[in-house]
């Protein structure tokens, strides 16, 4: 399912990133950047983090072996009954 970025609410790329994340959902930079066209998402994670939000990194490889992080809000920040990877 592809998401119309000109559908998109008017939010803030940490607003956007945020909602994604109270989802349960994990969220890597390449994503981040084909859901919500954000090119410096750890620096976003920061902000976030400096506000207050309780966000995990997850270090992952892909099968080339190529190292990339995932970010995660700990458990009890994420809105119940909804999980998934992407």
């Amino acid at each position: 399912m592809s998401i119309k970025h000109d559908a998109l609410p008017r939010m803030s790329q940490k607003q956007l990133i945020l909602k994604h994340l109270t989802t349960g959902r994990n969220l890597s930079q390449h994503a981040a950047r084909e859901l919500y066209r954000v090119e410096r998402l750890a620096a976003r994670i920061t902000e976030l983090k400096d506000d207050g939000h309780d966000i995990v990194t997850i270090s992952a490889q892909d099968v080339t072996g190529r190292r990339y992080s995932l970010y995660r809000l700990r458990e009890a920040h994420r809105n119940p009954g909804v999980e998934g990877i992407y």
